[in-house]
């Protein structure tokens, strides 16, 4: 039987092996840079190195670092020299690197570059084929794994933001080689069943290779097809993966997405009140307003009361009438007097006034007065004073000279 020996004793070992093999003191390694962070405070680099088939993991110390004549990046192909041994503490396989040169980009994130561009040419990120989120969902889908931390972070928010909303989980594998079957089938189902006003796709934070999955064509495609409005929330804020550049709306975190999937109760509350006041200031305002106008029709009302207006009336008819009646008496005067002088004119020629005085009219049998030149010898004719007629014969007509007038 094998001794029994210590974690320590066996991780302290395989160190000792792997650190006297001088084929592993000095190695020139290609690969990769994946999860590439540098501590902020220490100033050492942490990252992976891997190809199309493993990974392993890498440290470069600040000193090092210091000597980088470039900044490492996501997907960058680099070769790096180092020494690979194990990490006692973990009993982590990986490399410490000394010198890093840049080698172009891994042939994984160059077949990225490579579909995001055919992508785009097709216009699977044009903004002009983006949905709008609805502003009241009564039912969101949400596609992730059933055992994760984003459903719990989503349910989170939207039972606190909104909590009538109903949750349809579609549950799903978020890593593996069947996740992008998986994924794309949930999107079709959800949006195909007719239940859904939008839907989420979420996963929480993990490492450049967990995320990997959502950068399939067949879950860009299914997310391009969809009809439902779609949210991508996946990994962290710095991670992008080509379901977000599908999608309708991108969401930095599965709880980011929860908000912007439901509104705010209490901002919705507020603005009602807001609502609700302006409404009520509208009335008073109104109110004011017609209570001003009814004031001053009252006023108008009271200067041009329908009485004062008939007394106004009445008093101008009365002026009026005494008026027709001043003006038809001095007439009336003035004719009479008129008439008076046309009397007395008429008295003073009446020619009957005149026979008072002793003169007598003399006419012929018809009535005609004639003169003394117009009568004839044995004409009958008529001599009529005031009061009396006489027919008479005329015997001759002779002529009055002058010494036979003053005879």
């Amino acid at each position: 039987m094998a001794d029994v020996i210590s974690v320590s004793e066996l991780n302290h070992y395989v160190k000792m092996l792997l650190d006297v093999n001088d084929g592993l003191f000095d190695l020139a390694l290609r690969g990769e840079i994946a999860n590439f962070v540098q501590n902020a405070r220490s100033g050492h680099c942490y990252f992976s190195l891997r190809d199309e088939a493993c990974s392993v993991k890498a440290v470069m110390f600040r000193t090092d670092a210091r000597r980088l004549a470039f900044r490492p990046e996501e997907g960058m192909r680099v070769v790096v020299r180092c020494r690979a041994t194990l990490y006692e503490r973990d009993g982590a396989f990986q490399v410490y690197v000394n010198e890093m040169f840049p080698d172009g980009l891994g042939a994984a994130q160059l077949a990225l570059e490579q579909l995001k561009a055919r992508l785009e040419k097709e216009g699977l990120f044009d903004p002009a084929h983006k949905k709008p989120l609805p502003a009241y969902p009564e039912c969101i889908g949400v596609i992730t794994s059933k055992t994760g931390a984003a459903l719990q972070d989503i349910r989170n928010v939207i039972s606190r933001r909104w909590p009538s909303v109903r949750l349809l989980l579609c549950p799903v594998t978020v890593q593996g080689f069947e996740a992008a079957r998986q994924i794309a089938v949930a999107i079709r189902t959800l949006d195909q069943s007719g239940r859904v006003d939008e839907i989420i796709v979420a996963r929480g934070g993990g490492s450049r290779e967990d995320l990997w999955v959502f950068n399939a064509e067949e879950i860009a495609r299914a997310a391009f097809r969809c009809k439902t409005p779609l949210i991508s929330a996946i990994g962290h804020e710095i991670d992008y993966t080509i379901l977000d550049f599908v999608a309708d709306q991108r969401a930095p975190t599965p709880s980011a997405a929860a908000e912007l999937a439901v509104p705010d109760r209490e901002e919705q509350q507020r603005i009602f009140e807001n609502i609700e006041e302006n409404i009520h200031k509208n009335i008073q305002k109104r109110l004011t307003l017609c209570y001003n106008g009814l004031e001053q029709y009252n006023f108008l009302l009271e200067q041009s009361a329908p009485s004062k207006i008939l007394q106004q009336y009445s008093n101008r008819l009365q002026q009026i009438q005494q008026a027709i009646r001043t003006q038809q008496k001095a007439r009336m005067n003035d004719k009479s007097m008129q008439l008076q002088h046309a009397a007395a004119l008429a008295a003073s020629l009446d020619p009957y006034r005149v026979l008072a005085r002793g003169y007598a009219l003399v006419t012929d049998t018809k009535g005609k007065v004639c003169t003394v030149e117009q009568l004839q010898p044995e004409q009958t004719i008529c001599v009529r004073s005031r009061q009396y007629q006489a027919r008479c014969r005329v015997k001759t007509v002779e002529e009055i000279n002058e010494s036979t007038q003053k005879l």
